[in-house]
């Protein structure tokens, strides 16, 4: 027996990539973008996978790791804007969105994390409504 006989001839699985992250995060903007039609929010596409080349001239252009996911442009009476890092249940903040969101605090920003969409909707209304 030879080993062509055994070696198979399909390729290998890809690992299903899980977006979970992405879909609750889209779920969320669709619902904000109805609920607060007046409003803007807005994506900052911080993170996914680049060729050397994309990422070094994306940070030569003011790319800056931890920046969270989303952005709304509305003071309140304590904030003068909110920052969302989204994250899929049970996900964590790396240390650079850490120090951002400390940094961002220290300048007047509200900064929070949401895992879900009914999080997300709790954080923006109680938000708005203060």
């Amino acid at each position: 027996m030879t080993w062509n006989k055994y070696k198979s001839t399909e390729a290998p699985a890809k690992k299903k990539i899980k977006h979970h992250e992405s879909d609750i995060q889209k779920n969320c903007v669709r619902w904000f973008r109805f609920a607060y039609p007046q409003l803007i929010i807005f994506s900052i596409p911080n993170g996914g996978s680049r060729n050397v080349i994309e990422a070094v001239r994306l940070k030569d252009e003011g790319l800056l790791a931890g920046v969270s996911d989303l952005f709304m442009p509305k003071p309140n009476s304590k904030f003068a804007g909110l920052f969302i890092e989204m994250k899929a249940p049970g996900g964590k903040p790396t240390l650079s969105q850490v120090h951002f969101m400390e940094k961002m605090l220290s300048l007047g920003y509200e900064c929070k994390i949401c895992h879900s969409f009914d999080e997300f909707r709790e954080v923006v209304d109680n938000y708005l409504t203060t």
